[in-house]
């Protein structure tokens, strides 16, 4: 397997920037939800807030290299097509996603800017994006949290569809991103 995609499989590296993204996506929400564990202005629970800020700025700035992977590099084709609803439906999930992981991050950061707070990124803390107002960073926070809890679903709905894919369609939208797995002559998978 290649590192650039072919029209039958997905490359190396968009099958690693998938899964990177997949398992940041985890650790963003498992770290917010995790905080709920403990008191409020424990350490435990201010490292977890410092790691939900840090990976969902992760996330922002590896957001870009998958645009322009998914920009630069032809999209390997479902096999058999699926009908042209779906196809609009992929894409609607999938702008989406896209879509949640270049603004979250964002909105995350106006958040801790507009509370007057530090900006933490692997132990460097970044600027504001804006001067302090605590009544702007709370409109913020309440659409971030929101567009938070529709995440869970719309995350949903894309591993479901994958799935359904794989078990029901017995096409290869799902084996077209999972990473080893190898493609005989004819283009399917071993």
């Amino acid at each position: 397997m290649g590192m650039t995609n072919t029209t039958n499989r997905y490359g190396t590296l968009s099958i690693a920037m998938h899964w990177a993204m997949f398992l940041l996506l985890v650790g963003v929400y498992a770290c917010i939800e995790l905080r709920e564990l403990y008191p409020k202005g424990s350490d435990p629970r201010n490292a977890l807030k410092d790691w939900h800020f840090t990976l969902g700025l992760t996330v922002f700035a590896l957001v870009w290299v998958r645009l322009a992977l998914k920009l630069f590099q032809v999209a390997p084709m479902i096999s058999p097509p699926v009908p042209g609803w779906q196809r609009v439906l992929s894409k609607t999930v999938h702008f989406a996603l896209y879509a949640m992981m270049a603004c979250m991050p964002v909105a995350g950061w106006l958040i801790l800017s507009g509370e007057g707070k530090a900006i933490p990124f692997y132990g460097i803390n970044l600027p504001s994006l804006m001067a302090e107002n605590e009544v702007l960073a709370e409109s913020i926070e309440e659409i971030h949290k929101t567009v938070g809890k529709i995440g869970y679903f719309v995350i949903a709905l894309h591993t479901l569809a994958a799935l359904y894919h794989h078990y029901f369609m017995r096409d290869n939208t799902l084996q077209r991103i999972l990473p080893g797995r190898r493609q005989d002559a004819q283009g399917g998978m071993l």
